[in-house]
C-alpha cells in the first residue's frame, strides 16, 4: 500500500458516514484527513490550513456542498490555488450531476456506491492535483520571469496575458489559419465597466487584485490553447480558432459571460462585484486583424446596455 501526501479535508455532518469515508481513504493509504462536522467549519480550517481535496456531503444543514464548493472557489482565486472537490449525494441522474458540474464541483459519488468507488474516484483526484499543481507552479514561474523581465513589448506585466500589439499578432496568426485550413477566427472583446470611478474610489492596490482575481476567473473559464490578452486596464481579449463559423455564437460563451459577470471578486477591501460587458466578431480568415478590433469595440455599448454577448461577423 501506496502511503499519499494528499491533504484531504472531510466534511459531514453524520458521525457514521464520516467515519466510512475515513476508513475507507486511510485503508487506501491516505494518512493526511482531517474533519470538519459543517460547511461553516470547513471553510475556518481551510482558511488556516488549504486543502488539496475536499469530500463533502451534498446535504448538510445550514451550508450545502453546492454552497461551500462556490465559497471554496471564491477563496480559491484570491490565493491562485485550486482545491478539487468531491461531493457525496444520495442523488441520482444526469440532472444531479449538471448541478454539481455548473457549480464547480470535480466529481461526485452516489452514497449508495461509496465503499466501491470512493477510494477509485480520490486516487483519479490524486493523479489530477498532482498535474494540477505542476501547471500552476510552471504558470507561476513563467509569470515570475515575464514580471521580472517586463517584456512590455508583448506582454502585460500584471497578469502576464499578451498586450495590445500581442492581441493584434495573434489574431493575425489565427486568421491565417482559419483561411488555410479551414475554420473560424474568433475574438471576444470584454470591457470592465466603470474601471476608473472604481479606481478612484477604491484605489490602485484593490483594483489590481480585482483585475488579478479577474485574470486568474478569465483563464480559468477558457480553454488552454486559446490566448488571452489585455489591451488597456480595463478591456481584455479572448482570441480562439473554432471549427466553424456558426461555432462563433453568443450561446457557446453564455458560461464564460455568467461566470465573470455573476460571482464577486475577492480583494483585500472585500468582495468587489464587477460588471463585464462582452462583444464578439468572427471571421472565416479574409478580415484584418486592426478591423475586426474596432469593429468589435463599437459593439461594447450595445451589450452594455443589453446585457448580453452582442456577435457581429467581421468585414471582409
Amino acid at each position: 500500500m501506496t502511503v499519499s501526501e494528499l491533504d484531504i479535508l472531510v466534511v459531514d455532518d453524520a458521525r457514521f458516514s464520516a467515519a466510512v469515508v475515513n476508513r475507507t481513504l486511510a485503508t487506501a493509504g491516505y494518512t493526511g484527513i482531517r474533519q470538519a462536522q459543517s460547511a461553516h467549519d470547513a471553510l475556518a480550517q481551510l482558511s488556516k490550513k488549504p486543502a488539496d481535496l475536499v469530500v463533502a456531503d451534498w446535504l448538510m444543514p445550514g451550508m450545502d456542498g453546492l454552497e461551500l464548493t462556490r465559497r471554496i472557489r471564491q477563496n480559491d482565486e484570491a490565493n491562485n490555488r485550486y482545491t478539487y472537490v468531491l461531493l457525496l449525494t444520495a442523488r441520482e441522474g444526469v440532472d444531479a450531476l449538471q448541478q454539481a458540474f455548473d457549480q464547480g464541483v470535480d466529481d461526485f459519488v452516489s452514497k449508495s456506491a461509496m465503499t466501491e468507488q470512493l477510494q477509485h474516484r480520490v486516487m483519479a483526484a490524486d493523479r489530477i492535483i498532482q498535474r494540477h499543481n505542476r501547471v500552476q507552479t510552471d504558470y507561476q514561474r513563467m509569470l515570475t520571469v515575464n514580471r521580472q523581465l517586463k517584456r512590455q513589448a508583448l506582454i502585460d506585466p500584471l497578469t502576464g496575458f499578451g498586450n495590445h500589439q500581442d492581441a493584434l499578432r495573434a489574431l493575425d496568426s489565427t486568421l491565417k489559419h482559419a483561411e488555410k485550413r479551414g475554420g473560424a477566427a474568433c475574438m471576444l472583446l470584454m470591457r470592465v465597466e466603470e474601471f476608473e470611478q472604481q479606481q478612484r474610489k477604491r484605489g490602485n492596490k484593490v483594483m489590481q487584485q480585482a483585475v488579478l482575481a479577474f485574470s486568474r476567473r478569465l483563464r480559468q473559464s477558457v480553454r488552454p490553447m486559446d490566448h488571452l490578452c489585455r489591451l488597456q486596464q480595463d478591456h481584455f481579449a479572448l482570441i480562439t480558432h473554432q471549427p466553424h463559423l456558426n461555432h462563433c455564437d453568443p450561446a457557446s460563451f453564455r458560461r464564460l459571460y455568467d461566470n465573470l459577470n455573476h460571482r464577486a471578486y475577492q480583494t483585500v477591501a472585500g468582495f468587489l462585484n464587477l460588471q463585464v460587458s462582452i462583444a464578439m466578431v468572427a471571421s472565416e480568415g479574409s478580415s484584418n486583424p486592426k478591423t475586426m478590433l474596432d469593429q468589435t469595440s463599437l459593439k461594447l455599448e450595445q451589450a452594455l446596455a443589453e446585457k448580453r454577448i452582442v456577435a457581429t461577423v467581421a468585414d471582409s
